[in-house]
This record gives structure tokens, C-alpha cells and sequence, in this order.
């Protein structure tokens, strides 16, 4: 049957997961507003959280999404809506020393270090931003790359850039601005401005996230056939959305229910269960935590 094939290759993904759990994983995927995928090779599956990055894979956020990473030495990397970001890691124990590069093709995002989190492990990190390559040795960086230019906002710390010859330095409050094909420019931020700016990369309360820990679950469809199950789970997780497929025994048979898991309260599940449903038009119930 296609659902025990299907149970059988998720088994396998987790237990390799596991295997490369033991090695040290660069980054774990923290939070997720869908729709969002994660791009492996030639395989694609949309963005969970828990999901353990490797060195080369590419994270895709749609419109409306968000995505929180856990890198391995402390620090996060949010991404805003549209967004593709690869990750690059030639670490043996990036727990210890994180050495590598993270690209931003697109989007918005900021790189964070909260404090708790400073003394936890040492990088050797570089960000490119298309145009832009950034020295990390701050401990707040936002900024967006569109078709029409790269911008780069340093919040606290010490940041160097190197873009077509140029070389730049920002200090905290200040920003690069680089149109394409132009020379960039360094100028002071507004903290109004910034705080617009941030938005675009926070996941907020009542965003509909999902996280490691969050009980609620989404009920996308209740199945008396295996085929409709596995049909609506297909177009679901196309469309960016982690659902499962979850068999129990029924009276006559089996029945099929899909769900989407990992919202902290009703409020987060009602939130996620509108943008699915804009995105998709498939309806949810809320199922409460046990």
C-alpha cells in the first residue's frame, strides 16, 4: 500500500536524520510560518521545525512566511517572506567553532545573538547578500536582498563589507545601502525605520507558527480512503505546509486523518488554519492539546 511505503521512507529519513544528528548538525529549523520548503539535492519538502540542516541546503519561505534557524554556535537567522537562503558549513563540531558562509539570494533576514547565547560556541562566519559580502563580528545584522538593490542594517556590533572593490564599515544604527550597479552608501537609521524594517523577519504572537514544543494541531481532512488521504496530503505538502497522515483503526476499517501539528494555543492553530486556508482553500478544524 502507498501509506505503509510512505510510513516506511518517513522512518527512514528520521533514522538518518538521527545518524547525522550524532555528527553535530550546523542548524536545526527552530519556527516555521508556513508555506516554506527546505531544497536537498534534486529532493524538496516543506520546511518543519526540528528539521536538521545540512551544509548546501537551500530554505524557501512564501508569501506571508517566516522562518526561525538555530545555528549551532547560539545564534538565530530569521527570514522574512519570499526569502532563499543556503547554508554553508565545513565545521567538524560547529557546536564548538561554526566556520562557513550563509547566502541570501533573496528576501530578508536578520542575523541575532541574544546574550545568554554569546559565550556558547565561536563562528568564523561570512553573510552574502548578492552584491555584498559581510564580516560577521556583530551580534545584530538585518537586511534585504531584492531585484533593485542590497540592504544591509547593522543593529549592535561590528560589521565589514566588501562589495565591487568597495570597502565599508558600519557601526550600530547605521546602514548600507547598495542599488545595482551604483556605489553603495552609509548612512545613520532612524529607529522608527528600523523598527518597519524588523517587522518583516519577526514572527509575532498570533502569527501561526509552529514550533518544537506546540501541542495544537490543525486537522486538514478525515478519510475513509487511503487515496484521498494521501491526495490531500500531497497537494498540502506542495503547496509548503508540513502535514502528516495519521491511519487508525475504525469500524469496517481504517480511517485517514491529515494534520498539521506544533501550534502553542488555539490561537496560533486558528491563526495557521487561515493563511492555509488562503493558500490552499482547504479548510481546518482545531484540535486541542492532550
Amino acid at each position: 500500500m502507498r501509506l505503509q511505503a510512505l510510513i516506511l521512507g518517513l522512518l527512514c529519513c528520521l533514522s538518518a536524520l538521527g545518524g547525522y544528528a550524532q555528527a553535530a548538525v550546523p542548524a536545526v529549523v527552530d519556527s516555521v510560518q508556513a508555506p516554506a520548503w527546505i531544497d536537498r539535492g534534486d529532493r524538496t519538502w516543506p520546511l518543519t521545525p526540528g528539521f536538521e540542516l545540512q551544509s548546501g541546503d537551500v530554505v524557501r519561505t512564501g508569501a506571508g512566511a517566516r522562518a526561525y534557524l538555530k545555528l549551532a554556535e547560539g545564534s538565530t537567522v530569521k527570514l522574512g517572506e519570499a526569502a532563499r537562503f543556503t547554508l554553508y558549513s565545513r565545521s567538524l563540531h560547529p557546536e564548538r567553532l561554526l566556520k562557513g558562509a550563509l547566502d541570501i539570494a533573496a528576501g530578508a533576514f536578520r542575523f541575532t545573538t541574544d546574550a545568554l547565547r554569546r559565550a556558547r560556541g565561536q563562528r568564523e562566519l561570512s553573510i552574502r547578500v548578492v552584491t555584498a559580502t559581510i564580516g560577521i563580528r556583530g551580534t545584530d545584522v538585518w537586511g534585504r536582498a531584492d531585484a533593485d538593490r542590497d540592504l544591509v542594517v547593522l543593529i549592535e556590533g561590528h560589521i565589514e563589507l566588501s562589495r565591487a572593490g568597495q570597502m565599508l564599515e558600519l557601526v550600530p544604527m547605521s546602514y548600507m545601502d547598495a542599488p545595482r550597479g551604483q556605489p553603495a552608501e552609509i548612512d545613520r537609521i532612524d529607529p522608527a525605520v528600523l523598527h518597519f524594517l524588523a517587522r518583516e523577519t519577526e514572527i509575532e504572537p498570533g502569527d501561526g507558527a509552529s514550533t518544537r514544543q506546540g501541542k495544537w494541531t490543525l486537522v486538514l481532512g478525515d478519510f475513509g480512503s487511503e487515496q484521498e488521504a494521501l491526495d490531500r496530503y500531497d497537494e498540502l505538502r506542495s503547496a509548503g505546509f508540513a502535514v502528516r497522515v495519521m491511519p487508525r483503526a475504525a469500524e469496517g476499517g481504517w480511517r485517514y486523518a491529515v494534520r498539521l501539528s506544533g501550534f502553542a494555543n488555539a490561537h496560533e492553530a486558528r491563526a495557521a488554519a487561515g493563511r492555509l486556508k488562503t493558500v490552499t482553500g482547504v479548510e481546518a478544524t482545531v484540535l486541542s492539546a492532550r
